[in-house]
């Protein structure tokens, strides 16, 4: 392994390579299920100026221009080169969040209390003590018991700090309980939630890896180096912290062009940060600040962000209704359906990125834009449509100045706690609207201040200040209540919402993922034409929405062509999704298609140390009809973590499949005594029994699912076909109608409903819901 160049970087032989970062970037399986990725230089614009050519001699022709030699690949250098030139940047960044997002734990960077002090919480009871210059915690590790764990590094400063404990094999786990630096005191990241070693929130389990999870953020120049063969890290980086190359890129040709002044493009970085479209800084910062699943070991700088990532969409889980902010999503997904962002401002325009500070104090970095003279003060953005008017008074924000509400940030950028005492601002600048907020059940900045009478005041009020504002065009979060509470006319709006050509593009994604529960043939139309749309997040969510609406085998024409997408995510996607069609053959699109699955093949093989990603290959080997590569990618999943039972089942599945039974039957026993509190092992065993002909014995097993897990749809409906074969028709019925009254986009639920009650002589609700239905989909093919 190369050695690093900053000494203060270099770990011990004994200790882990490097970590990554829950603090700042936590990866849900649900993205890790689907990963996708893509290849394609976003270079800036500028190209090198050619060399003035002398004139020829007489008798002699002109010959071609000499191209500049290209540059050799760029490398990591020591930051501290940066330094002498750039002053300015440098002095603002010391002490920043960025330069101390991770540092080696001592006497001068370890903020919490260490002077044997405990804490007890979540069952579990954690001593914080020194042994000489180092800090130690006793606490339960994965197998329950207490423990002594060596801290080797600490995350963040304020408003709190986390501790990384090392724990072997090059592992570093990011530690549950963390210190509250303003109010001094140590705290839970998950009070309430009964977090302990066997829970998957608790320290010591894989989703707290900070190899995977959190370091990448946190330093620069970062690989994980995760060796499958023996299960361990040997995980590298240039330097703790995030600094300049982590931007900027590797800087050995820049120190080049520094001695020649030659003509590399961008003095000798591959980027240039300051190019007239900003949509390169943006997707610099976005590496980091939005919610997103790794796509391979590290980043390219320059390359789109999806080549990379895959960034998430406005998900029910991560955001309200309107696109606020509702898990932990960061920046990014906001900012992305502002207006802001549609008029060209970037990040640095608000934020000085080496210092992380604001621009201005106060109402001064929205007042570069909003100010009495209509004009931006910030070139490269488009201005047309700013009023003129003086925003920061009383007369526009409502609140007397210096009092709360006074801030713009108040009214337009409401925020949220996260990981317990980190107070984090919306990013979508959004309008404040109480009436529409208790429609939706959407936060709300006025209702967040003036709550009980207060807040029914003040919705009259705001009526009252905005009476006579211009109607709009249907709008997106309007839409969205409808469609995803499976309201009459949701259909309609769905289709109309995908026919506007303003749509933010992470909104227009995000509707394309609705597309499933209401198919017609104008919904696959809808799909099709997005798989042609500039924006590669939109293009991907098209590729998804085409296969949940065509079979397999049907998918080739309409897919085949993304095959050369120049996005990774959007290439591998179309590979993933034409598996089916490819068994059969795709014609001239054929041998592109086994190019691009090796891609995401090798996607997954980049994150072999994530159980999803082993399940994804046993998925796509048994797709392939590699069948000797299925079982051995299913035991690595669960060698990676043992508790994620999805891969779990697929095994158990894939034993009973292949006439092992017996052994398929004692590995789900096994875990149903250890995990009886799992929905997916009891549904799982209810299915199981099903199948061997014990319909009456995997009742309970289905009801307990359904039971554990209300919010899983499935569940219910399993359990109800079942019943109803089981010859219990009118609890069948009950059970499909109080499913439909939680979840109302239930397409098979629906459809099974209204052949049950005309099973059971029930014609007159049939017939209700299927008018409800037709108010729903009125174009669904079911309906035919």
């Amino acid at each position: 392994m190369p050695k690093p160049k900053n000494k203060a970087a270099t770990p011990r032989p004994d200790s882990p390579r490097s970590p990554i970062d829950r603090y700042l970037f936590p990866l849900s399986a649900t993205l890790l299920l689907a990963l996708l990725v893509a290849l394609w230089l976003f270079l800036g614009n500028d190209k090198p100026p050619s060399l003035p050519q002398p004139a020829p001699p007489p008798a002699v022709a002109r010959q071609p221009a000499q191209a500049p030699a290209p540059s050799p690949p760029a490398q990591m250098v020591d930051e501290q080169q940066c330094q002498g030139c750039h002053g300015k940047p440098s002095s603002d960044w010391q002490g920043s969040h960025h330069q101390l997002a991770m540092q080696a734990a001592n006497e001068q960077t370890v903020l919490g209390d260490f002077n044997d002090r405990r804490f007890k919480g979540e069952g579990e009871s954690t001593r914080f003590f020194r042994q000489g210059s180092q800090f130690w915690v006793n606490t339960p590790g994965k197998d329950g018991r207490n423990a002594d764990f060596k801290v080797a590094y600490t995350f963040g400063i304020a408003p709190l700090q986390q501790y990384l404990i090392e724990v072997g094999e090059g592992r570093l786990q990011a530690l549950g309980v963390a210190w509250d630096t303003e109010k001094n005191r140590w705290f839970h990241l998950y009070p309430g939630q009964g977090v302990n070693f066997k829970n998957p929130l608790h320290w010591s389990q894989p989703s707290q890896n900070a190899n995977f999870m959190c370091v990448e953020c946190h330093t620069t120049g970062y690989q994980r180096n995760f060796d499958a063969s023996s299960n361990t890290y040997a995980s590298h980086w240039n330097s703790l912290g995030v600094g300049c190359q982590a931007c900027h890129g590797p800087a050995s040709n820049h120190l080049a062009w520094t001695a020649k002044k030659d003509d590399l493009i961008h003095k000798g970085f591959a980027v240039d940060l300051k190019a007239k479209d900003a949509t390169l800084e943006i997707e610099t910062c976005a590496r980091c600040h939005a919610r997103r699943a790794p796509l391979g070991d590290g980043y390219t700088v320059g390359q789109r962000l999806m080549d990379d990532y895959l960034p998430s969409t406005l998900t029910r889980e991560l955001y309200a209704l309107d696109g606020k902010i509702q898990d932990e999503v960061f920046e990014h997904g906001s900012f992305l359906q502002s207006k802001m962002f549609d008029k060209g401002v970037r990040c640095s325009n608000c934020h000085n990125p080496h210092s992380t500070a604001l621009k201005a104090p106060g109402n001064g970095v929205c007042l570069q834009c909003h100010n009495s003279a209509g004009k931006s003060a910030i070139g490269g953005i488009d201005d047309k449509g700013l009023l003129a008017k003086n925003y920061d008074s009383p007369e526009h924000h409502r609140h007397a100045m210096g009092q709360p509400g006074s801030q713009c940030v108040d009214c337009h950028m409401p925020g949220k706690l996260y990981m317990g005492n980190d107070f984090r601002h919306d990013h979508s600048f959004s309008l404040p609207n109480p009436e529409r907020a208790k429609k939706l059940g959407t936060p709300d900045a006025c209702l967040a201040c003036h709550q009980g009478k207060a807040g029914d005041r003040i919705t009259e009020q705001f009526k009252l200040w905005t009476t006579g504002a211009a109607p709009q065009a249907p709008r997106y979060d309007d839409s969205l209540w409808l469609i995803r509470g499976g309201q009459p006319g949701a259909a309609q709006a769905l289709y109309q919402q995908l026919q506007r050509s303003n749509l933010p593009a992470i909104q227009r994604a995000t509707l394309l993922g609705e597309l499933a529960n209401y198919p017609s043939e104008q919904a696959l139309k809808l799909a099709g034409n997005d798989l042609g749309n500039p924006a590669p997040q939109i293009r991907e969510s098209a590729v998804r929405a085409v296969s949940a609406l065509l079979p397999a085998a049907e998918r080739g024409a309409l897919l085949s062509p993304l095959l050369d997408d120049p996005v990774r995510a959007v290439r591998i996607a179309a590979a993933r999704d034409l598996l089916g069609a490819a068994r059969t053959g795709l014609g001239a699109a054929q041998a592109r298609w086994e190019r691009v699955i090796g891609e995401y093949e090798a996607v997954q093989l980049s994150l072999a140390e994530r159980a999803e990603a082993n399940l994804n290959l046993a998925m796509l080997y048994q797709a392939s009809g590699r069948a000797a590569k299925v079982e051995p990618s299913l035991r690595a999943a669960l060698l990676r973590d043992p508790g994620f039972f999805p891969a779990l089942v697929t095994l158990v599945q894939w034993l009973e499949a292949n006439g092992r039974g017996p052994q398929a039957q004692s590995l789900l026993q096994e875990q149903l005594k250890k995990h009886p509190e799992a929905a997916l092992l009891q549904h799982s065993q209810g299915l199981a029994l099903i199948r061997a002909g014990q319909s009456a014995q995997a009742m309970p097993y289905l009801r307990n699912a359904a039971r554990l897990e209300p919010q899983n749809g499935q569940y219910a409906y399993v359990m109800a076909v079942a019943l109803h074969d089981s010859g219990k028709l009118d609890e069948a019925c009950a059970q499909l109608e109080a499913l439909l009254k939680r979840q109302p986009t239930q397409r098979n639920a629906r459809l099974s409903l209204i052949q049950y009650y005309l099973e059971s002589g029930q014609e007159p609700k049939a017939q209700v819901l299927m008018q409800g239905w037709k108010q729903l989909n009125p174009q669904d093919p079911a309906l035919k």
